[in-house]
């Protein structure tokens, strides 16, 4: 088996460093707490994973090839953007209410069980968040489809190589997202503050939908 790995290893280091809608979600979920950082990070991973099964067996291009089934996946992932994006412009307006009338924020479901154990319920927020981002993401698959066989060597195994790329491709990742929430939690004193989290809040919030409305509008 002989691929181009240095090729390989600049677009991907290139498409970890420009921002999208797992940087979000992995930056966002760190300053909240290191383990949903973490979660977050791990769940995009798993969703890169699905798509290079995908790719692997074949499934990723008969849904890119069909307009239905593509145009299903970029709406359902859209709308999840959104959604988040809602969910913390309301959560950042509720804790300003609440911080004029003293009373306290509640836990966010999506956390999980506070009393057990916050950090479990925040990784596994994490995950999730990271997961469904990812695997609804198309452009993801497209990568897997489209960019990722411009690599491998026609003479090998198509199946193995694209594994192997793939599996690369994800360790990669694990690695630049842990860095990257080492960083983010160190933002978590400054976002200590309640103007500054009220203002980081709205930030992503608004961020997200705006992706997510860019994802659907994309053509």
């Amino acid at each position: 088996m002989s691929v181009d790995l240095v090729g390989f290893l600049a677009v991907v280091l290139v498409a970890y460093v420009v921002p999208g809608p797992d940087f979000l979600v992995v930056l966002r979920s760190a300053t909240e707490h290191p383990s949903k950082g973490r979660g977050a990070a791990l769940g995009a991973q798993a969703g890169l994973c699905v798509h290079m099964l995908a790719a692997a067996t074949g499934l990723s291009l008969i849904a890119a090839r069909s307009p239905t089934v593509y145009d299903a996946i970029k709406l359902l992932g859209a709308a999840y953007l959104v959604y988040l994006g809602v969910r913390a412009v309301l959560a950042a307006r509720r804790a300003a209410r609440e911080r004029l009338t003293g009373r306290a924020t509640p836990t966010d479901p999506e956390d999980g069980p506070a009393e057990a154990d916050p950090g479990k319920g925040q990784w596994r927020s994490g995950f999730t968040q990271g997961f469904l981002t990812n695997v609804l993401n198309p452009k993801a698959a497209l990568f897997f489809i489209s960019i990722l066989p411009q690599f491998v060597n026609g003479g090998g195994s198509m199946t193995r190589q694209i594994f192997f790329l793939g599996t690369l491709d994800v360790i990669i990742g694990v690695v630049y997202w842990f860095a990257l929430v080492a960083v983010a939690t160190r933002l978590r004193a400054l976002l200590d503050r309640p103007k500054f989290r009220h203002r980081w809040e709205l930030t992503t919030g608004w961020l997200f939908i705006a992706i997510g409305i860019g994802v659907a509008a994309i053509a």
